[in-house]
């Protein structure tokens, strides 16, 4: 039995075609390709092993995700890059001493991974 819809245009024809069965499952598939090209990108350039990638799922959509623990933005860091900074961080012994950040310049495990343009937005900003 067909359904017949009052207003087949605009958002609901696009939600019926999102949410079809076929749809979300080439979504799954697209998302676990997406998801195993970024962890080999990023398996070949970690250095202690914070940062992972994820798979989120939306009730339509699908994301990819680069997580990394350590907060601080170190996921934005590693994806888009960071300028030089000072921080200030506790020795053993509880004392303060500033420390530098060196510049780095982004990888784009997310945009390579996904065949996506490697492009920033503006500058990298330090707060």
């Amino acid at each position: 039995m067909a359904k017949v819809y009052k207003s087949v245009g605009g958002r609901q024809l696009t939600k019926i075609l999102a949410l079809n069965e076929a749809v979300q499952a080439e979504l799954d598939v697209r998302t676990f390709e997406i998801a195993v090209r970024a962890e080999e990108l990023l398996v070949q350039h970690r250095a202690d092993g914070h940062a992972q990638i994820d798979i989120d799922e939306g009730k339509v959509d699908r994301f990819v995700v680069l997580s990394d623990e350590r907060g601080q933005k170190a996921a934005l860091s590693i994806e888009y890059g960071r300028q030089a900074s000072v921080v200030v961080r506790k020795d053993k012994d509880g004392n303060d001493y500033f420390d530098v950040v060196p510049p780095m310049d982004g990888l784009y495990i997310l945009a390579t991974a996904a065949h996506l343009q490697k492009k920033r937005k503006g500058k990298v900003k330090v707060d």
